[in-house]
Parts: C-alpha cells; sequence; structure tokens
C-alpha cells in the first residue's frame, strides 16, 4: 500500500508540472477509441497502447466479455452505449490475453465451484466453451487449447457487440471499425485478426482498414439514394 500512496504523490508532482495538459483534459474527454479488455492486473491497456489520458475508453471485465446486447441491461451495455452514441466513437478494440484465468476457468468448470459469480458471469462466453468443445475436442494440449480459446472468444465478443444497436447503427453507416486483439504477456506481442485470412496476424504486419458501410441503400442505388 506504501508503494501505490508513493505512486500517487509522484502523479501529482506530474500534474503540477502538466498544468496546461490537465486543465484542459478536465474540460472534456474526446477517445478515439473504445477498449475493452480483461481486468487482469498485468494488462495496462494505457501502458500497451503508450496513450495518454483522455486517449482511449476503457471497458473492463473478467474475460473481455461482452454480453449480447438484452441479455442483462449491465455496465457493459451502458458504457458501450454511451461510448458509442455519445462519444462517437470511432475504433473499438476488443483485446484478449495469454494466460487468461477467466478462459480458463470455462474450460474447467469445476474451478469456480465456490465461485458462484464468476461461474454466473462466465456464461456470457457460453458461444466461446460451445465452439471449443465441439470444434476443437481433439486437442489434448492445455496450453495450445487455451490460447485457442482466448482467440475465439475475442472473436465471439466482436460478434456480441455487433448485437447492440447503437454498434450496429453506426457500422451500417461505414462509421465504426472494430478490431480484435490478442496481448501475449510474455513477449509483448500484440496480434490482430485479420478477416482476409482468418489468422491472429502481427499487429505491425496488419494495415489500418477504413470501415465498410453496410447500408443497403448504397448496395442497391450505389450510395446515391
Amino acid at each position: 500500500m506504501k508503494q501505490l500512496v508513493r505512486g500517487v504523490h509522484r502523479f501529482q508532482d506530474e500534474v503540477e508540472a502538466q498544468k496546461e495538459f490537465y486543465a484542459k483534459l478536465a474540460q472534456g474527454q474526446s477517445p478515439g477509441a473504445l477498449f475493452i479488455t480483461c481486468s487482469d492486473s498485468r494488462i495496462n491497456p494505457h501502458l500497451l497502447t503508450q496513450a495518454q489520458p483522455g486517449d482511449i475508453f476503457v471497458l473492463r471485465n473478467a474475460g473481455n466479455i461482452v454480453p449480447p446486447y438484452g441479455f442483462h441491461a449491465g455496465g457493459e451495455s451502458a458504457t458501450i452505449e454511451y461510448a458509442i452514441a455519445a462519444l462517437d466513437i470511432e475504433n473499438v478494440i476488443v483485446c484478449g490475453h495469454s494466460h487468461c484465468g477467466a478462459i480458463t476457468a470455462l474450460l474447467h468448470p469445476e474451478r469456480t465451484e465456490n465461485l458462484p459469480a464468476v461461474r454466473s458471469w462466465l456464461t456470457h462466453a457460453e458461444t466461446t466453451r460451445r465452439i471449443l468443445a465441439e470444434n476443437y475436442a481433439s486437442i489434448e494440449d492445455e496450453e495450445e487449447l487455451v490460447n485457442i480459446a482466448i482467440q475465439e472468444n475475442v472473436l465471439a465478443q466482436l460478434e456480441n457487440l455487433q448485437t447492440h444497436p447503437a454498434v450496429a447503427a453506426k457500422i451500417a453507416r461505414g462509421q465504426l471499425h472494430l478490431m480484435g486483439w490478442v496481448y501475449r504477456i510474455e513477449t509483448g506481442d500484440v496480434f490482430n485478426y485479420d478477416n482476409e485470412v482468418s489468422q491472429f496476424l502481427p499487429l505491425s504486419n496488419t494495415p489500418a482498414e477504413a470501415p465498410a458501410k453496410r447500408l443497403l441503400k448504397d448496395a442497391l442505388f450505389g450510395g446515391n439514394g
């Protein structure tokens, strides 16, 4: 605890040295991305992206899970709606990570017998569990299976994200870009899902893509309707 208090004091000295920056920050926020990731203490979104305060809007929970819209009107739904509809964010990143305890627990339900809240929360990742059970049953190596589950979970949560009305509407207008990342703790590597090859590739090798419009009028009338 003493270390945390000393950290606060150092931070206050930093604020004093950057008064103009923090005064401007106090006037409002305009983040460029919504960053959805795990609560794991080893994940630091600002450190990972080298973002400054005000650059990213962060949503964290166990397993970087996005419950489908309407399943339960909790903090995740409210945060997503506010980020997209009120802050007008145009980029959303769902970021999983290696050695994820939530995903490991998803594959081993017996480990949450005495953690009823955790077990209940992980039901929102049932799609991930089902994908693993029905498509990767032949894999016996635990580490490989967990790594696959981490990746499949990111993709499942991206699908869930699109059930949220604010997200779906903005995607239809071509104003929202969704990305799926996996962060490898032990190396610092970040992998981005590439739709063209259906694989997670090193982020440095993945070109940024502009979001595509999906409005029917654009498809039918060439955007002139």
